[in-house]
């Protein structure tokens, strides 16, 4: 079970970063990790550099992907993207935090994108 679930957060992923393509965006990075955790997506729009957490959930039954980023999911990804600012010389850059959800429908995944999920 844990490797269908591992291969539908990465289709869910692709889903995601095809979606921020065709938005407009480049994207920069796909998995970065590093010992505060892991970003599923960063990008770039324009000036500005986007920290992106993709979440896939089956059902709403223990509420929205997007819920399930909760304060201590976020300090993990404010951690992780810190340390990526740091290594690449980006702390002047504009940065925010955006959540994706990825629900499975009809073969494919219906995109929800909040921007500006969390500071």
């Amino acid at each position: 079970m844990l490797d269908l679930s591992k291969k539908k957060g990465d289709a869910a992923e692709q889903a995601a970063a095809r979606f921020l393509k065709k938005q407009g965006l480049t994207l920069i990075e796909h998995n970065y990790r590093c010992r505060f955790g892991e970003i599923d997506l960063i990008a770039r729009d324009g000036p500005m550099l986007i920290f992106v957490e993709v979440r896939c959930r089956q059902s709403k039954r223990f509420g929205s992907a997007a819920e399930s980023v909760n304060w201590r999911k976020q300090q993990r990804l404010i951690a992780a993207a810190s340390h990526y600012l740091a290594t690449v010389q980006g702390a002047e850059l504009r940065c925010r935090f955006d959540v994706i959800e990825a629900s499975a429908c009809n073969g494919g995944f219906d995109i929800n994108w909040l921007q500006n999920a969390f500071q």
